[in-house]
């Protein structure tokens, strides 16, 4: 059986929410780099999850095409919060993008020259890729101008969204995109 890093084991990691069960892959791989294999499937859940965090720390104008930065950042930053916690980071990984996925978003529909937010379900997958772009901008803002590395950042992120902690950026601002919606009904 191989083991994310070597170190985590992948089976015993468990979804809890059935929506996003089939949009969260969990494929065991030694190093979560499928080299674009998986880019041109039918679906974007077939890249593993934790590639897909990868790339989502990629974002923005500092790491743009950094992947050995981005993949050296999210495993010490596994490391960091099995050290923490002592839990499977994977399971507080999958954790924290239940609970920092919205459910709920707006759209702006353009009614007579004005335009009227209309709130809608927001899909499972959406969800997913949500979650990790919250998670991932989360930490580059807890880490910019700050004494705490990425690292540390993105260990926290995870550990706060999987606490659902409203002290934690991708899931206040799960809050706040659900009650703009609720306020459009």
């Amino acid at each position: 059986m191989t083991k994310l890093f070597g170190k985590y084991d992948m089976s015993e990691v468990e979804i809890s929410d059935k929506g996003l069960e089939r949009y969260i892959n969990l494929d065991p791989v030694v190093v979560p780099h499928s080299g674009g294999r998986k880019s041109n499937s039918e679906f974007k859940s077939d890249v593993p999850i934790v590639e897909q965090l990868i790339t989502k720390m990629m974002r923005g104008s500092q790491n743009t095409g950094k992947k050995g930065k981005a993949f050296r950042i999210v495993k010490e930053a596994f490391d960091k919060i099995h050290e923490d916690t002592g839990e499977n980071p994977v399971q507080l990984l999958v954790k924290a993008i239940e609970n920092a996925g919205p459910r709920e978003g707006t759209v702006r529909l353009k009614q007579g020259g004005i335009s009227i937010q209309k709130p809608i379900d927001i899909s499972p997958q959406r969800r997913v890729n949500t979650a990790l772009i919250l998670i991932a901008k989360g930490t580059k803002k807890n880490s910019f101008k700050s004494k705490k590395s990425v690292v540390e950042c993105l260990a926290d992120e995870i550990i706060k969204a999987a606490n659902y902690d409203m002290s934690s950026y991708s899931v206040s601002k799960k809050e706040e995109k659900e009650r703009v919606a609720k306020a459009a009904r």
